[in-house]
């Protein structure tokens, strides 16, 4: 019987063993490419920059809506008694008198200072304003989940190097400890070595909390669960290297006529001449066309309800002209303020041009700079790691003191971590410049 248990113990074990492991082997290794498409998709200001946008639409399909004539239908039923009018006949009558009254309503602007027209052309430049709005937050979204990945790949490299650290400073504590057991180095010796491997401790925790950070704020851009897991996909060593052959202002020149934000701006001036024709439309008559027809019912009358409908149907149609004389300076101050308005938008265009050659300069002046530090942070780095060899060496043989190991691998580590910082600054700069330039964001 005990064996038939073992057995059945044994079987679950692999049977849950097996189910860890594909769990473990299924998890999704998210790439930049990845994050970048499922946060267009999901991230709320993207959305919210959609429903802007359909509801752009939805105005401009009303307004184009308002050239067509407006349709209403009516009926009433009334009761009246002693002197009153008779509603069907006008007739002056005393008596009770019981009547209904139906019809149908139209009316057509026919001009109004050109105005439907210029309020069609303006929601059409609203609406493809929108369209750029959109694509201006997807842009947003998408460079800060590149500086956020790289900033996670940066940490959890990070963690590496602190965990070699940490390995290597447990090893010169062992190598210290027979050292003081031999007599041949002091307690303060011992005891240094020892502070440096819990400093190297103390590293590593704060590397894998900086990790775990970056790791929420890349999941609070995707939109995932708190209870999701995000691994992300580490990039080839084969360093991205800005052409030098483009130069900032061609750089520039190209963002200026490709980026949504420079378009919007463009259309934001447009958007606000339209608001200057539509008020100066205000000074201008209206002439509107409208028309009816219904028919009715009354008691006073002897003849039959079918009768009166067919006897009193009647129809309308007329003209009327609105002209504006005056109307307190309305007007007069709407266009003011529409001319205000255009501007306010030449500003704002200046304004939207002026950041961006600051972006595209930063960006060019900084990935010129990594790219430099890049290489020099590898030649220290080398330089630094032979350097710590040969002090590990030394001190085996007790011509070091554990004070200078101490410096000489704190030396080595800030030449990592200034080779990872160079190394992913370079892929950064890299990037935002072929962004600049139209081109996809990839690693």
């Amino acid at each position: 019987m005990k064996s038939y248990l073992y057995i059945i113990v044994l079987l679950l074990a692999k049977l849950s063993f097996a189910q860890e492991e594909t769990t473990t082997s299924s998890q999704k290794i998210w790439s930049l490419e990845d994050c970048i498409n499922y946060a267009i998709e999901n991230n709320i200001t993207v959305k919210e920059a959609t429903l802007n946008k359909e509801l752009a639409e939805v105005d401009y399909s009303a307004t184009k809506s308002s050239r067509l004539p407006n349709l209403f239908g009516s009926a009433s039923q009334s009761f009246s008694s002693g002197n009153t009018i008779d509603p069907i006949t006008s007739d002056y009558v005393t008596d009770q008198i019981h009547s209904t009254n139906v019809g149908i309503n139209s009316s057509m602007t026919l001009f109004q200072g050109n105005q439907i027209n210029n309020q069609i052309k303006q929601s059409k430049l609203l609406f493809d304003q929108s369209i750029l709005q959109e694509d201006v937050e997807k842009n947003n979204i998408i460079l800060n989940i590149l500086e956020i990945y790289l900033q996670t790949l940066y940490s959890k490299e990070s963690i590496t190097v602190a965990e070699n650290n940490f390995e290597a400073s447990e090893n010169e504590v062992a190598r210290a400890k027979a050292r003081l057991d031999a007599g041949t180095i002091a307690l303060s010796d011992y005891t240094e070595a020892q502070s440096q491997a819990a400093t190297n401790r103390y590293n590593i925790i704060a590397a894998k909390n900086d990790y775990q950070q970056n790791i929420i704020t890349l999941k609070q851009l995707l939109e995932l669960t708190p209870t999701d897991n995000l691994e992300i996909e580490t990039i080839s060593e084969n360093m991205n290297v800005v052409n030098l052959e483009l130069n900032k202002l061609d750089i520039y020149n190209k963002a200026l006529g490709i980026l949504p934000e420079v378009k919007a701006s463009d259309l934001n001036i447009e958007v606000n001449e339209k608001a200057l024709d539509i008020a100066k439309g205000a000074y201008l008559p209206t002439l509107t066309l409208s028309g009816s027809v219904g028919s009715g019912y009354t008691s006073i009358n002897d003849n039959t309800f079918s009768d009166q409908f067919d006897i009193n149907f009647n129809q309308r149609l007329g003209l009327s002209l609105n002209i504006p004389i005056f109307n307190r300076n309305q007007t007069k101050a709407a266009v003011q303020s529409a001319q205000i308005n255009i501007e306010k938008a030449q500003i704002q265009k200046q304004s939207t041009e002026k950041d961006l050659y600051k972006r595209v300069e930063t960006a060019y002046q900084n990935a010129v700079s990594a790219q430099e530090q890049v290489i020099a942070a590898e030649a220290s780095m080398v330089a630094a790691e032979q350097s710590y060899q040969l002090a590990q060496k030394t001190y085996e043989l007790g011509a070091l003191s554990t004070t200078d190991l101490v410096i000489s691998q704190n030396t080595y580590t800030n030449t990592q971590q200034n080779y990872l910082q160079a190394k992913y600054l370079n892929v950064l700069y890299h990037q935002l410049l072929q962004y600049y330039q139209g081109n996809d964001i990839k690693l």
